[in-house]
């Protein structure tokens, strides 16, 4: 019995041995910490803040609109004989889009052009009745009143040559309207009329709509009392507002305010601002919804951290993990302001040149200095605590 305790003793000897040769093995530092009384050092991700200079910027949703937006509608009535266009053309200015049968304008044209020849005639047959009556008017031959009759029937048949000119050039104008096109460059809206439909004066519907979308309005609602930062930054030449679709792989536009309403919609108490921006492959079209960063001001000294270092506490207040130049830890309250893009302005609790743990913070209690060993933020993280 005495020689089986023995050996019992020395296997449970050899086995707790074992387990702390293995332990030493797998955290040399912490065994030796903790034999020496001292805490393990926290590895941290950290980087250095300083001063930029940062355009604010605040994010409104806005409707684009076309630059230009001209209803093709016809000045006189008729049949559409010819349509030259389709929905989605691309025109310039002056280009025929539809012709409405001219036939019936033509013949007004030449009715017209023939009551101007017999008002002529008459012009002229007044022109010679008068100069007759003057000259026997001179040799006492005829009286004053038939002079006078003779020279106020020149004056009437002036009048009605006059008269029968201005219709000829308004039937000449109707011809002419029988042929539409194009007063700018743009691209025909769906909903071109068809050949043979009819084209109605005043109808309420337009033959076609021509938009100019090479450049385009982009129009923001925002509140009444963010107006005047706004105007302010586009006066001074702020960065451009920058406008984006909802699609992720959507381009990235720039443009510049040029107008604002002056009146606040009571309801709301908003007030509509105009942003004009170039529309390169037609990206934009009128309707869409973008956002559009406007800018509102500038901080020439901001400090800003990444989002990601920015920890909550209890009661969730905005703490920074600040790492000192002896190697030491401890949590910051601060004052956050604006994001710009990942980032955060920091309004107080931080200074300029100030180290600050990107990565790894959380291991950092409140209350207490913890000593770090620190990595740059960009450097691999692979060594940062699990």
């Amino acid at each position: 019995m005495a020689r089986r305790s023995v050996t019992l003793f020395l296997i449970i000897g050899l086995m707790a041995g074992a387990l702390v040769f293995v332990r030493l093995a797998q955290h040399p530092q912490e065994a030796v910490a903790q034999d020496m009384g001292s805490a393990i050092p926290v590895l941290l991700s950290v980087e250095t803040v300083q001063p930029e200079r940062i355009t604010l910027k605040t994010e409104y949703t806005g409707r684009v609109a076309a630059f230009r937006r001209v209803e093709i509608r016809p000045q006189i009535g008729g049949v559409i004989l010819e349509r030259l266009v389709d929905a989605g053309t691309r025109v310039s200015a002056g280009d025929v889009l539809f012709r409405i049968d001219p036939a019936p304008f033509d013949a007004d044209l030449g009715t017209a052009q023939a009551a101007m020849a017999r008002a002529e005639a008459a012009e002229a047959f007044a022109q010679r009745a008068l100069e007759r009556s003057d000259a026997l008017l001179a040799r006492n031959a005829v009286s004053i009143e038939r002079n006078d009759s003779a020279r106020n029937d020149l004056l009437l048949a002036r009048a009605s040559l006059a008269e029968a000119r201005a219709a000829v050039a308004r039937k000449r104008l109707d011809l002419d309207f029988t042929t539409l096109r194009s007063p700018i460059d743009g691209y025909v809206a769906a909903g071109v009329t068809d050949l043979g439909g009819l084209a109605a004066q005043g109808s309420e519907r337009p033959l076609a709509i021509v938009q100019d979308l090479e450049t385009v309005f982009v129009d923001v609602r925002l509140p009444a009392d963010a107006l005047n930062a706004i105007l302010a930054a586009s006066d001074a030449g702020l960065s451009p507002v920058r406008i984006t679709t909802a699609r992720r792989d959507g381009p990235v536009l720039e443009g510049l305010v040029r107008s604002s309403d002056l009146i606040v919609d009571p309801g709301t108490g908003d007030v509509s601002v105009r942003i004009e921006t170039p529309n390169p492959g037609l990206a934009l079209l009128p309707g869409m919804l973008v956002r559009a960063y406007l800018p509102r001001g500038v901080l020439p000294d901001a400090l800003l951290v990444p989002e990601e270092a920015v920890l909550r506490s209890g009661g969730g207040a905005a703490q920074l993990v600040l790492v000192s130049p002896q190697g030491e830890a401890t949590r910051s309250d601060v004052s956050l302001g604006d994001r710009v893009g990942n980032r955060i302005v920091v309004t107080s609790g931080l200074r300029p040149g100030d180290v600050v743990a990107v990565r790894g913070q959380d291991r950092v209690e409140p209350g207490t200095a913890v000593p770090v060993t620190t990595l740059a933020a960009g450097d691999p993280p692979a060594a940062l605590n699990p």
